[in-house]
């Protein structure tokens, strides 16, 4: 188990369902990252929030997870996002963790944004999304998951939660408020990827990408409205001092989903 996990996330204007051309433009970034354990993309960081599911969807064996495998190897640091993935009938956006030894870890957006018709398109995830890496515990969730705090309650003891997204500058206020909500009501260190630019559908985003301790404190944030990496050196053994020292989390009610 690492007591430090060095956790990098590049926030850029993901080029509208544009694949080859964003994976170049993340390549560039890839190139200046050295010595960190984590890299973290947005939510579907090769096409943008779109909604041509069915054109735009790989297996799981495609050449996105494929580019993932490539560069989580060269780097020697496990490599997130969000990807469109197809399963028989079934597409999902899917958050996809791939580590330098070629393991997968993935999780399904499980609050499709109705408000976009996603849920029209994608299938709605049922997966937990929790797994280990590195002796750290992280659960992934992905945008509009942020809105529902019962799906992300800590009642399974992980280090970090992370939301990759595409939110949009109209509603980036909730964005700020609701990470540092989550970050203090789960004792947990919140990391929040958001992208920028302008999309297809002529959405503005504002990055806003940003960590925060589990006492709700920002350790890190991006440059608004600016493609860059923002890197952050995460201890365990602090977070647990002070969750021993305010036991908040004995205290969690049992939620059952139906």
């Amino acid at each position: 188990m690492k007591n430090t996990l060095q956790i990098a996330a590049i926030q850029f204007d993901i080029k509208w369902e544009s694949k080859h051309e964003n994976l170049r433009i993340i390549e560039k970034y890839l190139s200046k990252i050295s010595e960190t354990d984590i890299v973290l993309l947005p939510e579907m960081f090769t096409t943008g929030f779109t909604m041509q599911a069915q054109k735009f969807s790989e297996n799981m064996e495609g050449e996105t997870i494929k580019w993932m495998e490539l560069w989580s190897k060269k780097l020697g640091s496990a490599i997130g996002g969000s990807i469109i993935v197809s399963e028989g009938s079934e597409i999902y956006n899917r958050f996809v963790f791939v580590t330098p030894e070629k393991e997968i870890f993935f999780y399904d957006k499980r609050y499709t944004f109705t408000l976009a018709h996603e849920n029209m398109y994608y299938t709605k995830g049922s997966n937990l999304g929790i797994f280990e890496y590195k002796g750290w515990k992280i659960c992934s969730r992905i945008c509009y998951d942020l809105r529902f705090p019962v799906w992300s309650r800590n009642k399974y003891n992980y280090d970090l939660l992370i939301y990759v997204a595409n939110w949009p500058k109209k509603r980036i206020k909730a964005w700020d408020t609701l990470l540092r909500a989550r970050a203090i009501e789960n004792m947990s260190y919140c990391l929040g990827v958001n992208r920028v630019g302008n999309d297809g559908n002529k959405k503005s985003y504002p990055g806003h990408t940003t960590f925060f301790n589990y006492l709700g404190d920002k350790l890190a944030t991006s440059i608004e409205d600016k493609n860059n990496i923002i890197s952050f050196n995460f201890k365990k053994d602090e977070m647990i001092s002070t969750r021993k020292e305010l036991k908040f989390l004995d205290d969690i009610d049992d939620f059952k989903f139906q």
